[in-house]
This record gives C-alpha cells, structure tokens and sequence, in this order.
C-alpha cells in the first residue's frame, strides 16, 4: 500500500491523500478511489494498467486524449447535445504528466471520478435498461464523426472471435491437464457447434457491409453511471478500450451484460436467460440518441452481435480457464469456468429466443430508415 500512496501522491494536485481503497469489480486493472479533500473535485480514479494486456499504455493516453478532446469540443459547440453528460478528464502529476511510471516499471493514470452517481452489476429495472441504452446511444453520437484513423488499436484482435479461437487451438494443442468434467466437455462442444458461424461481424467488416468506428470496446451495465438524484445515464467510464472496431461489438455487449437479470458471477446456471423485455428497453434507448448514424447493414447485424458477444465471452472466460487463468482476475480456481458457463447459457437463452429477439428489433426498423 505505501507504493500505491506513493503514487496516488503524484496526482493530487499538491494535496495530502486523506482516503485511499480499492474501487469497482474490473477482471484487468488495479483500480482506486483516492480523495484529497472535501470537494467533488477532490476525488478521482487511480488506475495501475495491466501492461501484460495492454503492451503500449500511453497508446491508451493518446486514445483518451483524442476522444476527451473531441467530445468537450462537440459538447460546448452543440447547444442539442446531453448537458446531463459527464466526461471524465484526465488527471495530470504534479510535474504536468498524463501518466506515471513507478519504480517497479508499473503504469499509472488518474481520471476524474464521476460524483453523484453509481453503476449496479445487474438491471435494476426496465428504466434502467433504457438507461443503459441510452447511455451507450450518447456515446456513439458524440464519437460518430471522431475519425477512426486518429485512434490507436491499443488491444489488437480485441472482439475479434477467430482470433480468440486460435488462441483456444493453441491451449488445446499445448494439452492442458486436469480439465476434463462434464462442465468442460460442455465448453467444448458449444465452442465447436459455433466455430463456423462465429465469423459473421468479421465477414461483415471484410465485405464492406460494416465498418469501422471509434467505440468504446467495454459498455458492459457496469461500466453505466447512473444519478443517484434523477436515475439517469449520466456517463460511461472505465474507457481504456476506446478503439477503433464495429459498433456491433459495443451493441452486443451492452445487451449480452444487460439482459442477465442473474449477472456474470451466478452459479445458478439452469435459470440464466436473456431477458427480452430488457432488450426491448435498451434498443429503445439506445436508438433514441443512435439511430441517425446507424445503417440499413448496421441494423441487420444486431440480433448476431448479440448473439455473437455472449459466445465470444464465454469462449474467452473458456480459454482462459483451460491456459491456468492468465488473463482474466480470478477470485477461486474455477471462476473463468463458471464464468464461460454463464454466458454458455446465455448465448443458448438467445439462441432459442432469436424470433423474439429479431422481432423486437425490426419494431424499430421505421425509426432507423
């Protein structure tokens, strides 16, 4: 803890850290809330990034700094956009630094923290759901016209399903031991009825029918700030994954982590389903704010981005698992398996449900042509 006083030092603005603990439920960075003083402004996210995961962390920066300057630039220029929205800004060191690194080479940033507010790990409720909609709806307008080409790709082959497959090959062909159960078996087969159809969202970038944008790259429900005075979407957070990549992936995730009434980390595996009423709720909010910027293709992706995210996390959470869990933060040995089971069974829930789901789509169909 004194390394990470120490560090937690450099970004208060000349001011003694009175509180520091960790914050949030993140598989990936160490994360802190630090407070300096009694002002909102006083408190702010401390981050040690996971530089195993992200090879180049000032990319991350770079990605920050563009899409921070982009969206205050669009906010204050546009009398039409959210006032209710909130960016986090980046919090400098004491000598004007982005980030910091310690003496054990470990990379540090700070933003601000988002008062007034919080994010839940599941749906609370159907204003909720369309909160969280709209949340992720805001955020791909604001960044719509933010051109791809400035953006660093800070996680290559994130979202990407064939290559999450190639890394499953490789851990097959390496013989992990002792991973064999009926949980296991079941892991495997699910990845191999899939393995032909898991291409769709990379076919579509390929042919042209889909194509590249900035997105966010993690809008799971948890990562949506919501008021604590009005209920609503007031941001979204934990940003080091903005990149370039399909909407789709940001589409998929939001209704993959929504519409789990159950949550990520449930054991009761026979009862997770994908809730449509959810659905319905999200993609009403999400194309209240989005559907000027979505096309005819982008539409027609929908149901298979759903579809698609909840299958890729359970093939990563998988893979994961059968490597030693090397990747992803563990709390017991089993937890990448109980995970990918999780959304095993939520990809199977919205398989079964795909007329439902196709049609709670194409009732917003009018709005988006």
């Amino acid at each position: 803890m004194n390394l990470i006083l120490k560090v937690a030092q450099q970004f208060a603005s000349g001011k003694q850290v009175l509180d520091l603990h960790e914050h949030g439920n993140g598989n990936i960075n160490d994360t802190y809330l630090v407070n300096v003083g009694e002002r909102d402004e006083d408190q702010y996210i401390l981050q040690r990034i996971n530089t195993h995961v992200f090879k180049r962390p000032q990319l991350i920066i770079e990605n920050l700094q563009n899409y921070i300057q982009h969206v205050d630039k669009k906010l204050t220029d546009n009398g039409n956009s959210p006032q209710r929205w909130d960016i986090p800004h980046i919090r400098g060191t004491s000598q004007g630094d982005a980030f910091y690194i310690d003496e054990q080479d470990g990379f540090w940033r700070a933003i601000d923290f988002v008062n007034h507010s919080r994010s839940y790990e599941t749906v609370q409720s159907a204003n909720h759901a369309r909160e969280a909609g709209y949340a992720l709806g805001t955020f791909h307008s604001l960044i719509s016209d933010l051109d791809v080409e400035k953006m660093h790709d800070t996680l290559v082959g994130f979202h990407i399903v064939p290559h999450y497959l190639q890394q499953y090959d490789q851990v097959m062909t390496s013989g992990p031991q002792g991973k064999d159960s009926p949980e296991v078996r079941y892991g495997h087969r699910m990845i191999a009825e899939r393995r032909d159809w898991s291409r769709v969202l990379e076919d579509g970038k390929h042919s042209g029918t889909l194509t590249m944008r900035t997105i966010h790259g993690d809008p799971k429900i948890n990562n949506i700030m919501i008021s604590d005075e009005t209920g609503k979407a007031v941001s979204i957070i934990d940003l080091d994954t903005v990149k370039p990549g399909l909407i789709h992936y940001d589409i998929g995730d939001c209704l993959r982590s929504s519409c789990n009434p159950l949550g990520e980390d449930t054991l009761d595996f026979d009862h997770v389903r994908f809730d449509t009423n959810l659905a319905r709720s999200i993609l009403d909010g999400y194309l209240s704010v989005a559907n000027q910027i979505l096309t005819e293709n982008d539409y027609n992706h929908i149901y298979d981005a759903i579809r698609l995210i909840a299958f890729e996390m359970g093939l990563r959470f998988f893979q994961d698992y059968l490597a030693g869990n090397v990747y992803f933060k563990v709390k017991y040995p089993e937890h990448n398996l109980n995970r990918a089971l999780v959304q095993f069974k939520l990809t199977e829930s919205i398989e079964s449900q795909e007329s439902a789901i196709r049609q709670i789509i194409a009732d917003f169909k009018p709005v988006l042509v």
